[in-house]
């Protein structure tokens, strides 16, 4: 093994580690609010609301994440009628995938950081005269998400693992181009190399999540 070699295979497994740091990007950004949406619509009066938002999370997490990018790429676009205008490009479908699937995730994450929340806080809440809206956004809120914060800092580093799915539908990510160097030199060095590069991207969410739970006074 040279340094020449570790630098040919290294170029194209940047541009695939590319790939995969959108494809986080892009999930995160998504589903997390999604999740928030089917935190409280689970926990909504309105019983339909409230059985659909069960039912959906129920699926979500109980089916694999790769059975539902397979559905949403080729499922889809099959189905009578109206097949044709769900075709999406595959990397598209597999972000779609990839917020649903954790907007479940995320939703349960939210809902136990609810769940946590003393009761006497809304009755606190109460007792100061303040609006549904202001005990959800000035109280319920901030300390929900202080609870939930090393659970989606977990959630959010299973992601980042989890884009490695991408090599199922052709998506040339991060494993693509080390499977291809596997294939083509015959050495288990490209799978060192991206072993590495997760663990990179790993490092980066985990310093990141540890200073955001020391400005919340985690530690």
């Amino acid at each position: 093994m040279s340094l020449e070699y570790l630098l040919s295979i290294l170029g194209p497994m940047l541009e695939g580690t590319k790939t995969t740091i959108w494809l986080f990007l892009l999930a995160i950004v998504t589903s997390i609010p999604l999740g928030f949406a089917f935190t409280f619509m689970v926990r909504s009066r309105i019983k339909p609301v409230a059985w659909f938002a069960g039912a959906y999370i129920y699926v979500m997490r109980g089916t694999p994440l790769l059975l539902q990018m397979l559905f949403v790429c080729f499922g889809l676009p099959v189905i009578p009628g109206i097949g044709e205008y769900l075709v999406m490009d595959r990397f598209v479908a597999a972000c779609v995938a990839f917020t649903l699937n954790y907007a479940a995730y995320f939703a349960e994450i939210f809902r136990g950081g609810l769940l946590a929340i003393d009761k006497g806080q809304y009755e606190a809440a109460k007792v100061l005269g303040l609006s549904r809206w202001q005990t959800t956004t000035r109280i319920v809120l901030p300390q929900m998400l202080r609870i939930a914060l090393p659970a989606v800092s977990n959630e959010s580093i299973t992601l980042i693992k989890d884009t490695a799915l991408l090599y199922a539908v052709a998506v040339p990510e991060l494993l693509h181009f080390a499977q291809t160097a596997v294939n083509r030199d015959f050495t288990i060095v490209p799978f060192v190399l991206a072993g590495v590069l997760y663990l990179l991207m790993t490092l980066v969410l985990t310093v990141l999540f540890k200073a955001l739970e020391r400005k919340f006074k985690f530690e």
